[in-house]
């Protein structure tokens, strides 16, 4: 099965309400890739793949975003509705609809079903998770269904490739005898217009009919679930289990690791030593060890770290757990003037920003939307993960804490919760400053049942993460690594100098330049130096920091670049430092989807500007307290 588009041929869409399992189908037919999570909103662009029928037909399949209904709201449902009616440039209507329904809730897919009959092209309707359903006790006349629609149906177990073939075959029929039955022929006219809210009801009251007529649901419900949910929804007990899940998850991050970041650690020092023994002293030697080695090799080490924070967001993601998670925040968040759904993406956001930004289009309301942009950046990303842990590393005591606890792990925790707290505070003010007159929109939100995790899932998406990790490192990281040592290493020193070359470089000079400007924070040149790469890709501060103070200190601050900070800075200024990062401005491709997802400059400048302001304000007040308790100056 090929993922090329074709020149030609027969376009499928998929078309199904949020977390039915359209991805996992489209996965299954046309061995193409994709996030399969459990909650809704995950497809927020719409992806495309090809497959041949087995009668050798060649179909170009649409996986369309989630939608409850063609009357769309979100931007993601604006996708959906208009690739369904054919109203998107450049992109011809599709000759088959193929509706994708959970067959353990399908009351609500019917009413999304017979809305798509409107549309008047050819349908078809998938029930998938079938086995899940059988097994609770649901019984299906199929015959039934199909005739009270007047629809083909097949069953499916998309994660198992269960039923694929059935449905490839009356995909086959259905086109054969479709009025495009010439591939890339004209489309059915589309009849669909908006339906009032009396015809949405006699739709949900005709559903509610046909569901009786074909489906007999099991005589005891599951109570599993309810269970579960009675425990993981309970307003306080509820709110302490996920606050445990996510320390747990904290903890694990820090203390996890480390066996394993030791032995990149390791690696990548002998790497520096194997270039010394081979290397004639002098500047090649000097650019491969001091500016690619200890430069990558510094990021790289936190890949273990990483991959431990996506396990555990995989893993949660593929339990159900997420969706529950975004129901017991929802009264914290809106207190604060974020919406319910906010959580997920704010949750992506833990990972990277640009995937949290994306997901915003789930929610409704464009104020709402555009709060959720604004503060998504300040939760704590994976690239900050490097930073945090290269200071907490070297000024923060590795001691137990209540004999089970780690302390770096707390304070790790704390800087987290410290993303959290000024996401929830901007959001507040933004609320009373800019929005205090947009009423409230309300939270409703579909909890998926609970699935024990697939592990070639959760290995899918790490090895995807470790594989965009180490493209980064192996691309922005590098340049900016090769730029940086340009700057420490040039001009060369004067003769008789008496002090450290890097002294009198170009690194030197700007970052000199900077200090009246980071002087009252506490930040010296080197941390300067730092920064400024730093807005590119906010992990590439730990390579530069790795880079001057090697090519400052020789061989020892090469292997040892936390001690080299522990003996250059003052605690102050290394929780000025955590601070600034607290804060620190979006790096270059999170101002470029902010830019793209509200279509102009303004909320970029706004967004990159308010967050400078946050950061440079919580340096200086961090800095100068701790002065004053005496941390150092």
């Amino acid at each position: 099965m090929s993922a090329v588009e074709p020149a030609g041929g027969f376009r499928l869409a998929l078309v199904g309400n949020p977390n039915c399992g359209k991805t996992a189908l489209f996965n299954a037919l046309t061995g193409s890739r994709q996030k399969v999570a459990n909650y809704p909103g995950v497809t927020v662009e719409r992806k495309t793949g090809t497959f041949q029928t087995p009668a050798g037909r060649a179909v170009r399949l649409l996986d369309l975003p989630g939608t409850y209904s063609l009357r769309a709201r979100s931007p993601d449902e604006v996708v959906t509705r208009d690739a369904v009616l054919g109203r998107i440039a450049g992109e011809p209507p599709p000759d088959l609809l193929l509706c994708v329904a959970d067959a353990t809730n399908l009351r609500i897919a019917l009413r999304l079903v017979l809305e798509l009959k409107r549309v008047g092209r050819p349908l078809m309707l998938a029930l998938n998770m079938i086995d899940i359903a059988r097994r609770r006790g649901f019984a299906f006349d199929l015959d039934r269904l199909s005739a009270e629609l007047g629809i083909p149906v097949v069953t499916s177990t998309a994660v198992r490739r269960g039923g694929v073939e059935a449905l490839l075959a009356r995909v086959d029929g259905v086109l054969a005898a479709s009025p495009a039955a010439e591939a890339g022929g004209p489309a059915p006219a589309n009849t669909w217009a908006p339906p009032s809210s009396a015809e949405l009801r006699a739709t949900q009251r005709e559903a509610d009919r046909i569901l009786a007529a074909a489906v007999e649901a099991p005589g005891r419900p599951d109570t599993l679930t309810g269970r579960l949910d009675a425990v993981l929804l309970h307003p306080v007990a509820g709110l302490v289990i996920l606050l445990a899940v996510l320390f747990v998850m904290f903890q694990a991050v820090f203390s996890g690791a480390r066996p394993v970041m030791d032995l990149i650690t390791a690696g990548f020092e002998a790497l520096g030593a194997l270039a010394e023994a081979h290397i004639p002293d002098g500047l090649l030697q000097s650019f491969v060890k001091d500016g690619v080695i200890a430069g990558i090799g510094s990021v790289v080490a936190f890949l273990p770290q990483i991959l431990i924070l996506f396990f555990f967001i995989l893993v949660l993601e593929d339990l159900g757990y997420l969706a529950r998670a975004a129901f017991l925040m929802d009264r914290i968040m809106g207190s604060a003037g974020l919406h319910g759904r906010a959580f997920i993406p704010l949750l992506s956001s833990f990972a990277c920003a640009i995937p949290g930004i994306m997901a915003a289009r789930v929610i409704d309301s464009r104020r709402d939307r555009l709060t959720t942009i604004l503060v998504a950046p300040l939760m704590t990303c994976s690239a900050r993960i490097p930073v945090y842990v290269l200071i907490v590393s070297a000024f923060v005591p590795d001691r137990p804490v209540l004999g089970l606890l780690s302390l770096q792990g707390l304070v790790m925790f704390g800087l987290y919760a410290a993303g959290i707290a000024s996401a929830l505070t901007v959001s507040f003010v933004a609320k009373r400053v800019f929005w205090r007159d947009h009423p409230a929109e309300p939270f409703m939100l579909e909890l998926p049942d609970y699935k024990l995790p697939r592990p070639q899932n959760v290995l899918l998406g790490l090895v995807t993460r470790a594989r965009m990790f180490l493209e980064r490192a192996g691309t922005t990281i590098f340049a900016m690594m090769v730029l940086i040592w340009f700057l420490a290493s040039f001009p060369r020193p004067p003769e008789g100098a008496t002090e450290p070359d890097i002294n009198y470089s170009l690194a030197a000079i700007i970052g000199r330049a900077l200090e009246p400007i980071t002087a009252p924070i506490g930040f010296d040149w080197h941390i300067n130096i730092a920064l400024v790469p730093g807005l590119a890709a906010r992990e590439v501060a730990v390579a530069a920091l790795a880079t001057v103070y090697a090519i400052e200190g020789g061989k020892e601050a090469t292997e040892q670049i936390g001690q080299a900070l522990a003996q250059s800075w003052s605690l102050a200024t290394a929780l000025a430092l955590l601070a600034w990062y607290v804060f620190a401005p979006q790096c270059a491709s999170t101002l470029a989807v902010i830019r793209r997802e509200t279509g102009g400059w303004r909320w970029m400048a706004v967004s990159f500007a308010y967050m400078m302001a946050l950061a440079y304000a919580a340096a200086f007040v961090t800095y100068n307290v701790a002065r004053m308790l005496g941390a150092g100056s």
